[in-house]
Parts: C-alpha cells; structure tokens; sequence
C-alpha cells in the first residue's frame, strides 16, 4: 500500500483518538495543576442605631473578575497530587514515624481517601480479572464439548450476565442480598446470625461486589474463547489422541497453547474494565464500605462544591495505574513477537 494511501485510510481513526482521547487527557492534565481562584473577602463595616459592627463579606465582583482573567484557575502545580486527598506525601511521613510496626502503618495508610479507594480498586482488579477469564475459559470447554443440538441454549444462558444491564444486574443481585432477599436469608442461617447484613459488613460488601464482577464479566471471556476454540486445529488434535494423549494432555499441550494470544487480548481489556469499577458500588450503594478510584472521582464531581481540580488529579493518577498494570503484558507481547519474527 502506498503511504499516500495508508495516510488517507488511518486520518478519520487519527482524528477521532486526537478529539476524543488526546484532547481530552491533555485537558484533564492542565485542569489537575490548577486550582480554583479564592474567594476575595472584604470587611465590612455596618453601622445602625445601636452602633456599628464590623463583618466580612464575599466580593462577587472582584472573584468574578480573577476567573475572567485566568479561566482555568490559578496554577498549584502538583499540590493536588500531594494533598491529602491524593498521595498525601506529607501524611504518609508522619504515619510512618509514628507507627508501631508494618501492620498499623498500613491500616493509617489505608485509610486516607485516595488510598483506600486505590486498595479497593487493585484488590478487585487483581481478583476479577484471572477469575472472570477462568470461568469464561471452563465455560467455553464445557460448551464445545456438548451435543451441537443443545450448545444454542447454553449458550443464550451463558451470555445473560452481558444481556442484563450491568446498572440492573447489580441491582438483582443487590436485592438478593437483602435482609429480606433469598441469598441474604441463607447467609443469615448459615452464619447462625439473624441479624448478619451485607450491606453493613465491609468485608461482606467486597465479596459481594467481586463475586457480581466475577459474573458480569466472564460472559465476554467466554465469547472469546469460544470462537478461538472453532479455530483449534483438528490435525493436531487427532494426531495427538492417536498418540495417546489424554484430555488433560490435549488441552495442556494444543489448546491452552493455540489460545494463549486470546488470554493475552483479555487480560489488557480485563484490566483496563476492572480497573474503572463504578456502577457495581452506585448500585449496591456501597460508598461507604468501598470506593474505586472512579467512584472517587464521580464523589469529587458530585460535590456541593464542584471539585474538577481535585477529579482531575484523581483522572490522571488512574491513567498511570492503568499504564503501570498494562506494562508488564505488553512488554511480555512485545518480546513474544520479537522472538517470532527473529
């Protein structure tokens, strides 16, 4: 192909990530190093019949005029980074000349806002992800391997978890864990415990949302594997079985080898979907037990006070998670692909 004609194939896809990713990311990394303009604050004093008192008062005008003449804020540099609110350098410090051994440390640690939120996010991502892809992978054998007569059935209700609205699926599940709700009652018996509560267990809340992640995603890794298993070649499972090769042989030896540039796909898409973990926490209304990074963001959005600086930072700072996570799987394909072209 011509690189005239290369050139004019990729420009609509190069102009769609230029308006909808890099302009957004370099917009959301200049709102991060500044910060709203301070209110400018007059005294002022009122005098009546009974005398005069001083007070203080908002200068509309004057803070109007500072964000007309600097739209974006005044510029902090990386003082959000290092608030409090985010990876709170200073508290970190502090923490660790007072604390009284590893585990306290961590415990202080975890619970700053930004910390706690990136220990959930991590914990269900590293959670999820190999489970979610597991389960696709056992049910995708188990699928090819049943009559063809039955496989449409089977696998209507294997997709059901990706039919159902992620938003309303969370929600079922949510009210099946309900005092009230079937699976709540039998944690109740099971527990010996009538008064036991998802809802109020942090703990119980985790695990429910990872077991609801675990369900809502395997169904892609499922349709994954399934189209890679029709691609297996038969030649080679047929020699290996006139070998004598069992069936664990086989799918060690054939399978899980010819599938394994899918796993490679699912664990770079897995990572990057878990790692923005939202709508499972709004739906279980589990704020106050767990918070992702997103749900941080979407909690500095939704403030009186309109937090964009501070959502911004917390954006950023999840960008460069994704990065640090996707690194090691890329490098890996990287390397792959180097050896085979050498």
């Amino acid at each position: 192909m011509k690189h005239k004609t290369f050139l004019w194939f990729i420009l609509p896809s190069a102009v769609a990530m230029l308006l909808f990713i890099a302009l957004p990311v370099v917009s959301v990394l200049l709102q991060s190093v500044f910060a709203p303009h301070e209110q400018v604050i007059r005294e002022v004093e009122k005098c009546d019949v009974f005398g005069c008192k001083k007070s203080t008062t908002v200068d509309v005008e004057a803070t109007a005029a500072l964000s007309e003449g600097a739209p974006l804020g005044r510029f902090v540099g990386t003082a959000i980074y290092t608030d409090r609110n985010h990876l709170a350098l200073s508290e970190i410090g502090a923490i660790w000349s007072s604390s009284k051994g590893p585990g306290d440390f961590l415990d202080q640690i975890f619970n700053l806002p930004f910390y706690g939120a990136l220990a959930f996010t991590l914990t269900y991502t590293a959670l999820v992800t190999p489970f979610a892809i597991l389960l696709g992978f056992c049910i995708a054998l188990a699928v090819n391997a049943i009559p063809r007569l039955l496989r449409g059935p089977a696998i209507f209700f294997s997709l059901l978890p990706m039919i159902v609205t992620p938003l309303v699926g969370a929600l079922i599940l949510f009210w099946m864990v309900d005092a009230r709700g079937i699976l709540g009652v039998a944690l109740q018996s099971l527990a010996g415990d009538p008064d036991l509560s998802v809802k109020a267990s942090t703990p119980l809340m985790w695990a429910m949302l990872i077991v609801y992640g675990v369900w809502s995603s395997c169904p892609f890794a499922f349709v994954v594997y399934y189209a890679g298993l029709q691609t297996v070649p038969q030649d080679t499972l047929e020699s290996a079985m006139i070998d004598g090769a069992t069936r664990w042989q086989r799918l060690r030896y054939v399978i899980i080898p010819h599938l394994l540039p899918l796993t490679t796909f699912l664990v770079l898409i897995k990572i990057m979907d878990n790692f923005r973990v939202f709508e499972p926490i709004v739906s279980f209304n589990g704020g106050a037990h767990a918070q992702s990074l997103s749900y941080f963001i979407y909690a500095d959005l939704t403030a009186t006070n309109k937090l964009l600086s501070s959502a911004a930072a917390t954006s950023v700072l999840t960008i460069l998670g994704v990065i640090v996570l996707l690194s090691p799987v890329i490098v890996r394909t990287r390397r792959s692909f180097a050896r085979a072209a050498s």
